[in-house]
């Protein structure tokens, strides 16, 4: 089975209201404060990935760094594949550098607020 990464993502953030509560924004420039640790007005590639790891680490929970069957959400497509932190973190670096329009390896507002292509 293929693995669809944005689609999880997006079904995470519907099926985790107490999670996304705790990160709700209003703004892209809030967003960009809530995700920008070190407070530099951009994000990294690291901050991004904390940042969009929390459904993840809320879902693991034996923490053991993988996402087996029983901790991943139905998908009514019948066997779902395990899920590691470390290629949830790829997914998401990937979906960074499309992202990061100007390839600067930093994201700042505009970059953020648009959708991946």
């Amino acid at each position: 089975m293929r693995y669809r990464p944005l689609a999880f993502v997006l079904y995470l953030s519907l099926s985790c209201p107490v999670l996304c509560a705790a990160q709700a924004v209003t703004s892209t420039g809030d967003y960009l404060a809530r995700i920008d640790g070190d407070g530099d007005g951009r994000i990294s590639l690291s901050e991004y990935q904390d940042w969009l790891s929390y459904a993840f680490d809320a879902m693991d929970a034996n923490r053991d760094g993988v996402l087996d069957a029983q901790e991943q959400p139905a998908s009514g497509r019948g066997a779902r594949a395990t899920l590691t932190r470390e290629q949830h973190r790829q997914t998401l670096a990937e979906r960074f550098r499309k992202q990061d329009r100007n390839h600067d390896g930093w994201l700042d507002a505009r970059e953020l607020a648009s959708p991946p292509q």
